[in-house]
């Protein structure tokens, strides 16, 4: 077996040749945590889950793939994030506050915690300077975050303020104890015409190809359900859509709605290209993908009393629905 030390901002190269007394197929998180690397076991897992690690060419988000001899190994490195997050006061949208947790309307734009081009100014940083005493579960740079929303995607998000709260929100969110509904603005409406409602239950993993992406479109994964109906048509060109989650992937909405021929509005990475030129044009203004967390409801972790917390859907997703129905009339 060969390979090279690295710190961060690079690519580690390795190649699988068994000894004599080696495992013929180790799992790969094993055979890693064997090599002479600057990486702590739980920042490995980190880098395989993130779709960081590849083998033979192919990207492997599962830590127990066994590898085959011959097989070659590589692991992106992101560049060293700071060694623990600062505070930095932001204005807050705070929906809820008490000595446990702490519910805010998360603006799009807004990422969630410090990583790898985003050192700060996220809302890690904020919420240090608004809290400062944010539970430690989550870790140096994620303190109270038991979830995320993506950066360009805005609505309601909680974190919590003490260990306890943490450890037993996290718990509610693994087992879906929990209400959540998003808006989304799709292109095209859904198909058949006058489609209202429906529900899609997939398989979801990471995109054997594209590191960044997922897909429903995989042999093993974990499952993913998603309710949704629509709330208004633009004639044939788009919809308003409110999406109920029955699990929580990441990118579950986006990838349920792009592989089912409805996919958000000015999402990057699973968005389509517009014919109509308007609508193109309307995308690249609204600068983000449609999607709005409106409804975020769960028992409070320590007290157990029922929350349930709306958000509007914000000012420039309210503009594009307006712009939409004026071309939905004219198509």
């Amino acid at each position: 077996m060969t390979g090279a030390r690295g710190s961060g901002g690079e690519t580690l190269r390795f190649g699988f040749e068994p000894g004599p007394d080696d495992d013929q197929r180790p799992r790969l998180d094993h055979f890693l945590a064997g090599r002479d690397l600057p990486l702590t076991r739980s920042q490995l897992k980190r880098l395989i889950d993130d779709g960081a690690v590849s083998v033979a060419g192919r990207v492997v988000a599962k830590p127990g793939h066994k590898l085959s001899p011959g097989d070659p190994i590589e692991v992106r490195v992101p560049p060293l994030a700071p060694a623990q997050a600062a505070a930095q006061a932001m204005d807050l949208a705070v929906l809820h506050e008490d000595e446990h947790i702490i519910v805010i309307d998360k603006p799009a734009g807004l990422v969630v915690h410090p990583a790898p081009g985003h050192p700060d100014s996220t809302l890690v940083n904020a919420l240090l300077a608004h809290c400062r005493d944010l539970s430690g579960i989550g870790g140096e740079l994620r303190p109270g975050i038991v979830h995320r929303l993506d950066k360009d995607t805005s609505g309601v998000m909680v974190a919590t303020k003490t260990d306890a709260a943490h450890a037993a929100l996290a718990e509610v969110f693994a087992a879906h104890r929990l209400e959540r509904e998003y808006i989304a603005l799709v292109a095209p409406a859904p198909a058949p015409p006058g489609a209202q409602q429906g529900t899609f239950s997939t398989l979801h993993g990471r995109h054997p190809v594209h590191r960044k992406k997922f897909t429903s479109r995989v042999e093993r994964g974990k499952p993913a359900i998603t309710h949704w109906r629509v709330e208004r048509h633009f004639g044939r060109m788009a919809a308003q859509v409110r999406c109920r989650l029955e699990t929580g992937r990441t990118h579950q909405i986006r990838v349920h709605l792009s592989e089912h021929g409805m996919p958000v509005i000015g999402d990057p990475l699973y968005g389509h290209r517009y014919r109509d030129p308007e609508l193109a044009a309307l995308a690249h203004e609204l600068g983000r993908q449609a999607l709005h967390a409106a409804v975020l409801g769960f028992a409070h972790p320590v007290t157990g009393a029922p929350l349930r917390f709306e958000s509007p859907m914000p000012a420039d997703m309210q503009s594009l629905a307006q712009r939409l129905a004026k071309l939905g009339l004219r198509a």
